[in-house]
């Protein structure tokens, strides 16, 4: 069995400025020496710690590229340096395989990174933008400014991943920043805390170690800007904390993402692609197939190839499989037991709460009312819904609040096409699972109860940049602004009018 993650308790040299506050740390006197302490300010415990970002913003500390490139490098560094700690964090979390935690925790995040820095310089620079006539000697262009202070909750599910790319993109525009690691994942938390500061300016990055009562006061605070990843239940709790300071937010939320096969496709790939994107993290994961829809023929068929495809993947007992994790506490583990009571358990269904383990499981004959169909399952359960034909299955989807992610597998390519333009969601992958965030070209983000705003790649930047519209003038010339200064008259209407109309240009047909 192994051993908990020993973090050392002395912080190495450049260590000692991280900001790992709660109340109860606080009160304990658990602030290591030389931290920059939340004075209780306004009888919040964090208006200190925000107060003091707040200064270090606008200080302008961190608006040169040169500063935001060191910080990201740093970033890289952490990444680097601490790989195997991140390894056996997630592992003792939730039983993370190692193969799983380095291409999720690390290899996007460093792809995210490396895209950032190799496009900052682009993405920063101001973008010149059309004029008219009366501004043609003028300069007009849309200026990408930090929002100041910014907030930043991420999730259990990928502890490191989720928090890293919007702090990437957060540090990219030139933001401070206060990043709050889940409590549930405590092993990957107190990596984070201890850590992750020592690469960090602590002026203007802190970590805070929160629970629920200490996340709550922490949110009476004025932001900038709030990122949070989580259930739509707490995501409703954030926005309407933000909405007291009228802060903007991006919600990257979940819900139940469909898997519509159709009777015309190669079944094997299907059954591997699925069981591959349902049973990742042990089906912890915001945009993984929650459930399939199908006609019984296809049923039929898939059933086989999905055990096949499973045994395959984790043996004929996925419990020894160093390649399939575990739930991440008792309380997630009892609600999705809960849930195996759907339909009918056609492979896998085999639980051990003390493991809190829970077999790649499939289940048939499942009705819209039973309780899988009911919420976000976000565990190693696959139901299969049976529908007639794909119309049934898109009047299925758009009868639901709109998912993070829609899947859609047939051979042909209308099918696909019919799905994708007949539904509504956050992202969508035809044939495939899980993929599509792979790019950091593709935008990220949900619609609906699924969320709001979007990420990855320069979307990230631009999500935690404020678009400014900036128009700089000649002080001469003022002949040309004279038209529009009273008193008015017909002919200095007209003058206007020629020279600030934009005309709608020929139309065309469309093909």
């Amino acid at each position: 069995m192994q051993q908990p993650l020993q973090l050392p308790v002395q912080q190495p040299p450049g260590c000692g400025k991280s900001i790992p506050l709660s109340t109860s740390a606080v009160a304990a006197g658990a602030i290591p020496k030389g931290s920059v302490v939340c004075s209780n300010v306004s009888g919040n415990p964090y208006a200190g710690l925000v107060s003091h970002l707040r200064a270090a913003w606008l200080s302008g500390k961190t608006r040169p590229l040169e500063y935001r490139v060191a910080q990201l490098e740093a970033l890289g560094r952490f990444l680097e340096e601490k790989k195997q700690d991140i390894l056996e964090a997630t592992a003792l979390d939730m039983g993370k395989p190692s193969f799983e935690a380095y291409f999720t925790e690390i290899l996007l995040c460093k792809n995210e990174l490396h895209d950032t820095l190799n496009n900052l310089s682009h993405w920063a620079k101001d973008e010149h933008v059309g004029k008219n006539l009366v501004t043609q000697l003028d300069s007009a262009f849309i200026r990408k400014d930090p929002y100041g202070v910014v907030l930043i909750i991420a999730p259990w599910n990928y502890p490191i991943h989720l928090l890293l790319v919007p702090l990437i993109g957060a540090i990219a525009a030139g933001n401070c920043v206060v990043i709050k690691p889940s409590e549930i994942s405590k092993n990957t938390e107190r990596l984070v805390a201890e850590m992750l500061t020592c690469y960090l300016d602590s002026d203007c990055f802190a970590v805070v170690t929160a629970g629920v009562e200490e996340t709550t006061r922490l949110l009476e605070n004025k932001f900038d800007y709030i990122f949070f990843t989580g259930s739509p239940s707490v995501g409703r709790i954030i926005m309407t904390a933000a909405a007291k300071h009228l802060t903007p937010v991006t919600l990257e939320l979940g819900g139940k993402n469909p898997c519509y096969v159709s009777d015309t496709c190669d079944v094997q790939n299907v059954a591997r692609r699925v069981v591959w994107g349902r049973f990742f993290n042990a089906g912890q994961t915001c945009i993984a197939p929650d459930y399939v829809l199908c006609s019984v023929e296809m049923q039929e068929k898939l059933m086989p190839a999905l055990r096949e495809a499973i045994t395959e993947y984790f043996g004929s007992n996925p419990r020894e499989s160093p390649d399939f994790g575990r739930i991440v506490g008792d309380k997630q583990f009892r609600r999705v037991r809960a849930l195996l009571s759907s339909g009918r358990v056609a492979i896998g269904g085999q639980t051990d709460e003390k493991e809190r383990y829970i077999a790649p499981t499939v289940l048939a004959d499942v009705q819209p009312s039973d309780p899988a169909m009911q919420e976000e399952i976000f565990g190693p359960i696959l139901p299969i819904v049976v529908v007639a034909n794909m119309d049934e299955a898109i009047d299925f989807i758009n009868a639901r609040p709109r998912p993070l992610a829609i899947y859609a597998f047939s051979c042909d390519s209308k099918v696909v096409n019919q799905v994708l333009e007949r539904t509504s969601s956050g992202g969508f992958c035809g044939n495939d699972t899980l993929m599509h965030v792979t790019l950091t070209s593709l935008p990220f983000g949900g619609i609906g109860n699924s969320g709001l705003g979007k990420y990855h790649g320069k979307f990230t930047f631009d999500t935690f940049s404020h678009h400014r519209g900036c128009l700089h003038r000649n002080m001469g010339l003022e002949a040309i602004n004279s038209p529009r200064y009273p008193p008015y008259t017909q002919q200095k209407l007209g003058l206007m009018t020629a020279t600030f109309e934009i005309k709608r240009k020929g139309t065309c047909t469309l093909l």
